[in-house]
């Protein structure tokens, strides 16, 4: 069993960054796929990036150039860098991991993935 605390988020301006965390449980080495989905009220959870192999990554079209997804395997921690901040960005933010035997790191369902956070809320004002 693996349990990911998420933190970092708050409210920020449009154009802005923030710096949201995930701590686990556990290490999180290239035997973990990695990532990191969304969910705006009254929207489904979409998916926003992917650490596959403990180190190359996948954005989503939405995030890509302004999102960056790193861990530190020492503090078992994963981070997602967020800059250029939108307001369609606001959203509740979680980590999600799952082991990689025999997983589809590429997936981009939720309801694929196996560990979950509690979720941070990051909210982007105009």
């Amino acid at each position: 069993q693996v349990k990911l605390v998420e933190s970092g988020g708050g409210s920020v301006q449009a154009g802005g960054s923030l710096r949201i965390s995930c701590v686990a449980s556990v290490a999180l080495y290239s035997n973990y796929c990695l990532g990191w989905f969304r969910q705006a009220p009254g929207m489904e959870r979409e998916w926003v990036a992917t650490v596959r192999d403990g180190r190359a990554t996948d954005y989503a079209d939405y995030v890509k150039g302004r999102f960056t997804f790193s861990k530190d395997n020492a503090k078992r921690s994963l981070y997602l860098q967020m800059d250029r901040l939108k307001p369609e960005d606001t959203a509740m933010y979680y980590c999600a991991a799952a082991p990689a035997r025999l997983f589809n790191c590429g997936t981009r369902r939720p309801d694929e993935w196996d560990y979950w956070g509690q979720g941070t809320q990051v909210s982007v004002t105009v």
